[in-house]
């Protein structure tokens, strides 16, 4: 046998070997079974199948009430599969083509499920490092997400749950702009230093962050010798938060 021939057949056998691999496994399957069956595989845990089942389901059938499932299906496949990147791209694009879909409040919710587990775990992966001082993006745009779901959609049964999970991120971004604030006043930027503190007093009302907020801005204001404003910042501290620890540390 001659080496071509041998190149030949083991071509051939390759080709044959492809084609049973690319084997379409969806073919005669009707958009019921094909979500049924992604949805077994959801059950079973096994995610990435899911995921190629919903795929399947919205290429075969793009349009009635399969499509839908489909697309919202696959953002949570993707999602419980660690795909972030495609999770967020299958929502963003359910949200633009079904704006006032039934469902499209389930979509808004993953929005920011997605990137609160973005936070989280980027978070938690760097222990024991504290969390705020982490780049605080993924939970900007979590807290942002969980937001727009709330005021789009005041009555949604995700609502509840995002309210809680809000109030998390906004005790973190609070906790990161007082790391900014140490930052400004350990180099000696005063004036920044102040504006900032000023910042989280104005905007994350009733969290822990806003008596150092505001002892900072003490600080910040008495270094710069506006003693005015110094004198109106140990006020406010001094008549809402008399028993806290940064009254008692700009006392001795």
């Amino acid at each position: 046998m001659t080496n071509l021939r041998i190149v030949l057949i083991l071509i051939a056998a390759l080709f044959i070997v492809s084609c049973k691999n690319n084997k379409d496994i969806y073919k005669g399957m009707t958009a019921p079974q094909i979500y049924a069956q992604a949805e077994k595989n959801m059950e079973k845990k096994s995610y990435g199948q899911a995921a190629k089942d919903f795929e399947a389901l919205e290429t075969r059938f793009p349009y009635g009430e399969y499509s839908d499932k489909a697309q919202l299906g696959l953002i949570n496949a993707y999602y419980k599969h660690n795909d972030s990147t495609l999770a967020l791209s299958a929502a963003d694009r359910f949200i633009r083509m079904n704006p006032h879909h039934q469902n499209v409040d389930y979509a808004y919710y993953l929005k920011g499920l997605i990137a609160f587990d973005q936070n989280y775990t980027f978070t938690f992966r760097h222990l024991p490092l504290d969390k705020s001082a982490r780049d605080p993006s993924t939970a900007q745009e979590s807290f942002e997400s969980f937001k727009e779901l709330i005021e789009r959609f005041p009555k949604s049964q995700y609502v509840p749950e995002a309210e809680k999970r809000m109030v998390f991120l906004r005790n973190q971004l609070a906790n990161h702009e007082l790391l900014v604030v140490d930052y400004y006043i350990k180099r000696g930027a005063y004036l920044s230093a102040a504006n900032r503190a000023n910042y989280i007093v104005k905007h994350y009302e009733k969290t822990p962050a806003i008596p150092k907020a505001l002892a900072d801005m003490v600080i910040a204001y008495q270094k710069l010798g506006m003693e005015q404003l110094a004198n109106d910042a140990l006020t406010v501290l001094r008549s809402n938060y008399p028993n806290s620890e940064e009254l008692k540390s700009l006392k001795s």
